[in-house]
């Protein structure tokens, strides 16, 4: 990526997030944020990742205020900058032969310095997408486990907006030829919803009582904001009470996902605002999902179960 592609990049996301703020100071105006009212979840338990601040904290809040049991990755220690972290945690919450009815994928980093994870990958890359991809499979057959017809277990992976103008590097996925934060991190995200719909397809052919969507907080009034513009950190100390939302308004996404009837046994869906909406074109495109779920697999070792699943059927997208 040249100088003048990264300065664009930023450009990009720089413009969703000022749109979002323009449209959430509008509804916030006009008829506000509404919080949305769920029925008890009593005897569930959900894992949720990066719960001990922010939207996460909030998640895992508002879940436990419902009467689920959660587990908050990071109190039951998990470093998703580490695949050894990651199988560890797996390891551990398996021996406590608790059900898993709820992961919630919410832990992330935004437009940080270059740096790696402890397994050399780009941090926005290996923390935001390829933690919760392998976090996700090791866990998906406790998920299928405590799923049941009619009453689904449900992966939520929490996204953002500035997924509608990344693009996915398959030849440089580590950003490696030229280091933009802000392209590394949108990047991340448009690889979570990739992730999701291809996951949902699995899931689906394997007839199993799982479901996966994604969950779009929207500008969230958080301590993720350290490395952005200037300008934005201006915006937000002044304004961010008013314009941003609260990581609990930013929270009801994830679980209206997470626990309304409303999504039972549907999955693949990209929810924003507690509703329905639609991704990046881009996002829908089965080859696009299959090659970055292969890639995935690849680095992580996880056995790509895609071709054994649609041996049958063929390939989704695919004559």
């Amino acid at each position: 990526m040249s100088p003048l592609s990264a300065a664009r990049a930023a450009l990009r996301v720089y413009a969703v997030g000022a749109a979002l703020i323009v449209a959430q100071l509008l509804r916030r105006c006009v008829r506000g944020f509404v919080e949305p009212v769920f029925s008890p979840q009593p005897e569930r338990v959900a894992i949720v990742t990066g719960g001990t601040d922010g939207i996460g904290y909030s998640t895992a809040k508002y879940l436990a205020k419902l009467g689920m049991h959660v587990i908050i990755v990071e109190f039951l220690y998990c470093d998703l900058a580490s695949m050894r972290s990651i199988r560890e945690f797996v390891q551990t919450f398996k021996m406590k032969k608790l059900p898993l009815h709820v992961l919630v994928n919410n832990a992330g980093v935004m437009m940080v310095p270059q740096r790696t994870t402890e397994d050399g990958f780009e941090e926005h890359f290996g923390v935001n997408y390829l933690g919760h991809f392998l976090l996700t499979n090791l866990l998906l057959d406790t998920l299928q486990e405590s799923g049941a017809p009619g009453h689904s277990a449900r992966v939520v992976t929490v996204s953002s907006a500035t997924h509608y103008v990344g693009e996915l590097n398959l030849d440089d996925l580590q950003s490696s030829t030229y280091y933009s934060a802000h392209a590394a991190y949108a990047q991340s995200k448009l690889a979570l919803v990739l992730f999701t719909y291809h996951l949902q397809a699995l899931l689906t052919a394997q007839g199993m009582p799982v479901t996966a969507s994604v969950a779009d907080p929207g500008v969230v009034d958080t301590d993720l904001y350290r490395y952005v513009f200037w300008g934005t950190r201006l915006v937000k100390k002044l304004l961010g009470w008013w314009v941003f939302k609260t990581p609990d308004e930013g929270a009801w996404t994830s679980v209206y996902a997470a626990v309304t009837p409303a999504l039972e046994g549907l999955g693949g869906r990209y929810l924003y605002n507690e509703k329905e909406t639609r991704s990046l074109e881009a996002t829908y495109d089965p080859e696009l999902q299959r090659q970055l779920w292969a890639r995935s697999c690849q680095l992580t070792g996880i056995a790509d179960v895609t071709w054994e699943t649609f041996s049958g059927s063929g390939l989704p997208g695919r004559a």
